[in-house]
């Protein structure tokens, strides 16, 4: 459900207009607020809904740190490849037009997996670029073993480099809120609604408040799923600096 934010929306609206509606119909009849007791149950929903607020807030700068995380392995990834490119001039010149080739399509191939969308286009993906990397490797690894040199420890560096940058790519992808936050934030958001409507009066305008609050909750949780969903949603990662590369390593 968290791959589907717009899903997330629809459903954390209707819990919690429910959980509005159960302390208003439900809650109220079962237990009854006195005059003594109001102020204390108000000072308990000032700071339940005040937590609910913070816990939102802190949840949303996960998401967007985890966001910022995903966008500058990208343009690292690409700056590793872009390098290892130009170095590949530092070898024979069979060897250099090979590893050229191979960084082409390795290249398309990281694209290719900023663009998938489902989990079995992705291990296709992945164990092509595996395979990608392997040919890679051996390429830059059997010229430097034949003459060892420093030129030849700095393009086995720069490979390493390349073959790092799609592993902290991958594990940035990986890293996405754990489930525990999300349940803990669900949690106090329908307790919170639940003494909203326990607390509210019949009237209309506390109808309406019943209806704007859980509604902008949702949009909240539709934001922050959206955000941490690497590949569903609105706001995903564009690899703007792997199709530049992309663009400029087709030019003869």
């Amino acid at each position: 459900m968290l791959d589907h934010p717009l899903l997330l929306f629809a459903l954390s609206f209707l819990t919690l207009w429910i959980a509005a509606r159960f302390g208003a119909s439900v809650l109220r009849n079962w237990i009854k607020l006195d005059a003594g007791a109001r102020t204390d149950f108000g000072t308990v929903l000032a700071t339940t809904l005040t937590l609910n607020g913070l816990i939102i807030g802190f949840t949303f700068s996960m998401a967007i740190g985890r966001y910022e995380l995903r966008k500058n392995y990208e343009e690292a990834e690409a700056n590793a490849i872009g390098t290892e490119f130009v170095r590949a001039d530092l070898m024979p010149a069979a060897d250099a037009a090979q590893v050229r080739e191979l960084l082409r399509v390795y290249v398309d191939q990281r694209l290719a997996f900023y663009a998938a969308g489902s989990e079995q286009e992705v291990r296709k993906i992945n164990t092509r670029t595996a395979q990608l990397q392997a040919q890679l490797w051996k390429a830059v690894l059997g010229t430097s073993a034949a003459q060892p040199t420093a030129i030849g420890s700095l393009v086995i560096a720069g490979m390493n480099d390349v073959l790092n940058s799609q592993g902290y790519t991958q594990a940035a992808w990986w890293n996405r809120i754990p489930i525990a936050a999300w349940i803990l934030m669900a949690a106090i958001a329908v307790i919170s609604h639940a003494l909203i409507g326990y607390g509210a009066h019949n009237t209309k305008a506390e109808s309406i408040l019943m209806t704007v609050l859980p509604l902008v909750v949702s949009i909240s949780f539709l934001l922050i799923a959206d955000i941490d969903s690497p590949r569903s949603g609105i706001i995903r990662v564009i690899p703007r600096d792997l199709s530049s590369l992309a663009e400029s390593l087709r030019v003869p």
